[in-house]
């Protein structure tokens, strides 16, 4: 792996960190103000974020460490790890949004401030959709399982955030304050569904899957194909996750 590679991988987590960390004071000091559950759940899903991006940049610049006497495979499973960590977090989140949603139920409190959080939440939308085209672009690039689960992170956060504005909006036309109990809610049930296929590909990779068929094909036709090659066999691959 390149050194330019990983370079633009601990570029592409630092930059996410610091998108997240400036959506987490903005959505905390509103959604607190306002009373929002809905914003507060952002808030608390951006400081997640933050957080496990910080954890990210660790992952990669570990992972790219050269093999020696212990590692002599490398570490390149750590990117694997970290992204069941990211999903297991993410879950996490999802959990405790749905506990603030049903509590509001509950309780049935109000939400005020409700233009000052729906100009938050815009802002939140258009810097998370920057983030997630830059971040997609860098995974695509590197093929990086903690890219790629960070970019699919921040594009649950987008739907989310979009949920939340749409929330807002229907509770400023018709001032019932359980549809933002009710849409954070679904924010929960929706980031929980999300972290699924992020977890799965993290084990896959830690259980050794093998490569897809297609490139084990392609293997196979280059060593057939080889003037120096006379024969081989009991072909194994495996996924490192990082390739």
């Amino acid at each position: 792996m390149s050194n330019s590679m990983m370079s633009s991988q601990k570029k592409a987590t630092v930059v996410s960190t610091s998108v997240a960390v400036v959506l987490v004071i903005v959505k905390l000091t509103i959604g607190i103000a306002s009373g929002s559950i809905a914003v507060l759940a952002s808030a608390i899903d951006s400081l997640l974020d933050s957080v496990v991006s910080l954890f990210n940049f660790f992952a990669i610049k570990k992972s790219e460490e050269h093999p020696d006497e212990h590692f002599q495979y490398g570490k390149g499973k750590i990117q694997a790890l970290a992204g069941v960590i990211e999903g297991t977090v993410i879950t996490i989140s999802g959990i405790y949004i749905m506990y603030e949603s049903i509590k509001k139920m509950i309780n049935g409190s109000t939400t005020g401030l409700l233009g000052p959080s729906i100009a938050v939440m815009l802002f939140s939308i258009v810097a998370t959709y920057f983030l997630v085209r830059y971040l997609m672009r860098i995974a695509q690039e590197t093929n990086s399982i903690v890219i790629k689960a960070d970019a699919l992170h921040y594009k649950t956060d987008l739907w989310s955030n979009g949920a939340v504005l749409v929330a807002l909006g229907l509770i400023y036309l018709t001032g019932l304050d359980i549809i933002d109990a009710l849409f954070g809610l679904g924010i929960g049930l929706y980031i929980i569904y999300s972290a699924y296929e992020i977890i799965e590909e993290g084990v896959l990779v830690l259980l050794d899957r093998a490569l897809d068929k297609e490139i084990v094909n392609e293997i196979e036709e280059i060593i057939s194909t080889h003037e120096k090659v006379t024969g081989y066999h009991w072909l194994k691959t495996r996924t490192d996750g990082a390739v």
